[in-house]
């Protein structure tokens, strides 16, 4: 089947429900169906701006609140967290898909890993037997009078260490956050009875996640598929992909403009190539973790926007900023955003704000843009604005102009 760059660009778009008509409920089903959609929310710590997983979910749900996620996870047991594409929320009816993973840090192959191993296996027994015997613990639980040192690795302490082994292996869940300190407890008191826990083998896990990335993304290549959620190895996923291609419940796709790289969609899907909407004028800011953008090899392919986080690059090569956010506008992707969050003024700052060389548009997208500014602004509980740079130069004044007349009405 051969389609054109604009309909693969609208299946991306609405399958991400970022598109005109995204059918969610209100409050935490909502937020829910996001997360069973999407298939994950990447989990981040980065508080520059509102963390990723709250950004993502707002993007898509407008009344969004972080007590819907705590309440989903904690209360409604419809959700964990575990390795996805990352450290994620996960719908926990995919739970089982996830044992095979666990079973691989019984017997870590990493050098990093085995060398945690060597380190603080020794204390993971006697942190799951107070577990067991105490009830649900956090790594604070574990921590010396004082002991006040936290961060990255290299700073955690042993027992903290212990504890995400644990976590990783399956033999603790997390049963809910504080803040974003994880609460850790014994599966048996986190699952659902109803829950599933048998054991998938390598086809069923393959045809899974073929399914899961498929529905996530509306159409995407193997290497997006087997990106999409890291769980499976690539042997499965292509066994998966070549089995189901057979069978019919996947077509090869064509995309014009791109006729060297083959695409793939679910075949239920087919005909919402041409009766999907058209994404209209909705303008997101996303998050550098957004689903929709986190795969960055298949964004600079359909969308022809390349896109680096440089919160990683060292300060003297960075081009847009330690932490710019994409700027989807209809089918295009027209500009990046350096933002930070100034709790302490409840400023929101704009540091730069880049468009692409070829976008000319300005006159049509900035009120747009200017009233998701606000929006966001709002979202990281910060009561003005100010934009230290634009490129073009023009736009600063035509976003100050703008936030003028605000205040003047």
């Amino acid at each position: 089947m051969q389609i054109s760059l604009e309909q693969a660009r609208h299946a991306a778009i609405n399958s991400q429900l970022l598109g005109n008509k995204n059918n969610l409920a209100k409050g935490k089903e909502g937020v829910y169906q996001v997360i069973e959609k999407l298939g994950y929310i990447q989990i981040d710590t980065i508080s520059v701006i509102e963390r990723a997983h709250h950004h993502t979910l707002r993007t898509r749900c407008p009344d969004y609140k972080p007590e819907f996620l705590d309440r989903l996870q904690a209360k409604d047991k419809k959700i964990f967290e575990y390795w996805g594409h990352a450290a994620s929320y996960l719908p926990l009816s995919d739970y089982r898909y996830y044992l095979q993973r666990m079973r691989s840090f019984q017997d870590p192959q990493g050098k990093w890993l085995k060398e945690m191993s060597a380190k603080c296996g020794h204390l993971m027994a006697p942190v799951l037997d107070r577990i067991h015997k105490e009830g649900a613990l956090g790594a604070n639980d574990f921590e010396a009078p004082g002991d006040a040192k936290k961060g990255s690795w290299w700073e955690w302490r042993p027992a903290k260490i212990a504890l995400e082994m644990l976590f990783w292996r399956g033999e603790l869940m997390v049963k809910e956050r504080k803040g974003f300190r994880k609460i850790y407890d014994l599966p048996a008191r986190v699952l659902p009875t109803e829950v599933d826990t048998t054991f998938p083998d390598d086809e069923e896990s393959g045809r899974f996640f073929v399914s899961r990335a498929l529905a996530a993304y509306g159409i995407a290549s193997q290497k997006d598929i087997q990106n999409h959620i890291h769980t499976v190895d690539k042997k499965a996923i292509h066994s998966a992909l070549k089995k189901m291609l057979k069978s019919g419940e996947v077509t090869a796709i064509a995309v014009e403009t791109l006729d060297k790289k083959e695409y793939f969609a679910l075949s239920t899907d087919l005909d919402n190539f041409n009766t999907q909407d058209k994404p209209g004028a909705n303008l997101h800011i996303l998050s550098p973790f957004d689903n929709m953008v986190i795969l960055r090899d298949r964004i600079k392919e359909l969308f022809g926007f390349d896109y680096t986080l440089e919160c990683y690059v060292p300060p003297a090569k960075r081009k847009y900023g330690y932490f710019s956010l994409p700027i989807l506008w209809g089918d295009r992707f027209i500009a990046r955003m350096d933002t930070k969050a100034d709790r302490g003024n409840k400023t929101l700052l704009v540091r730069n704000l880049v468009f692409e060389p070829d976008f000319k548009d300005y006159d049509e997208v900035m009120p747009a843009l200017y009233s998701k500014l606000n929006a966001f602004a709002e979202f990281n509980r910060c009561r003005g604005i100010t934009v230290e740079k634009t490129e073009p130069v023009k736009l600063n004044k035509i976003l100050a102009r703008m936030a003028k007349e605000k205040m003047g009405q």
